[in-house]
């Protein structure tokens, strides 16, 4: 059984040790790049080492997969793991822009149970639990019942020829954030080709999922976690009713992208 009211405090201070680092807030943080165009920061490490800790205390049993910490494998025979990206939205974050938050989910057998996107640069705590719901600063979620492609809300800064009939809203560069914006019925659809990670994904998706949309990789497929290899390929969180036409929207360019990435 979970502690929720300790879940919380670790959340909570999880945001105030990033918060602690954030530029915007006047600080400063020391970066780096990983080597592949990838950055990381101080906050990235602090947040990844207090989660590690402190969740492993609560929760001894579960396994641990994060973006900063070392692979290990024993994750894969673990019934619970915690999928973890201590800082989402990194380049939004070193800029002092508000795009980022800590993301936590609790995994068992494949499929998220607990998620939790902090963000505290936002004043925005989401969480969602899987079968109660998701929330919002403590308020019920619904996603939007957008029923047409056309002019549908999408997280973006620019968009595709094929894309322009879509409508733009402000885009983080946390997916996390756009994918919990469909969660909150502040977009409509949130669609990505090119290949992700589980920890980008594990807790946005469940809080869209219990607010009612549509959550899937790009063509369709159901997603797991905590895979031996932890990335997928597209992700498609949108209003139950543009599940079809996004598919085929996206499906073709899609099909191609992967393949082209299979090819390099």
């Amino acid at each position: 059984m979970i502690d929720y009211p300790r879940l919380e405090a670790i959340l909570r201070e999880a945001g105030r040790i990033a918060m602690n680092r954030w530029p915007g807030a006047g600080n400063s943080v020391e970066v780096w790049d990983k080597g592949t165009n990838d950055p990381v920061c101080e906050a990235d490490l602090e947040v990844d080492t207090f989660l590690k800790r402190e969740l492993g205390a609560l929760l001894p049993s579960a396994g641990w997969l994060s973006e900063e910490s070392a692979e290990n494998a024993e994750r894969l025979d673990d019934r619970l793991v915690w999928v973890v990206d201590p800082i989402d939205g990194t380049r939004d974050f070193i800029r002092g822009r508000t795009g980022w938050a800590v993301s936590v989910a609790l995994v068992s057998s494949g499929r998220s149970l607990i998620a939790a996107l902090e963000a505290p640069a936002r004043e925005e705590s989401w969480r969602a639990t899987a079968g109660r719901g998701a929330t919002l600063n403590g308020e019920t979620l619904a996603t939007s019942r957008c029923e047409q492609l056309e002019g549908a809300r999408v997280p973006a800064n620019d968009l595709a020829k094929d894309d322009r009939g879509f409508t733009k809203v402000e885009q983080p560069n946390g997916i996390a954030l756009r994918a919990a914006m469909v969660a909150a019925g502040q977009a409509d659809l949130l669609a990505t080709m090119r290949w992700g990670y589980e920890w980008d994904i594990a807790a946005a998706t469940l809080i869209a999922r219990e607010a009612g949309a549509s959550v899937s990789d790009i063509f369709g497929q159901p997603l797991g976690y905590n895979k031996r290899d932890p990335r997928s390929f597209g992700l498609l969180v949108c209003a139950p009713t543009l599940r079809e036409p996004a598919i085929e929207h996206f499906g073709p360019r899609a099909r191609e992208l992967l393949a082209q990435s299979k090819a390099r």
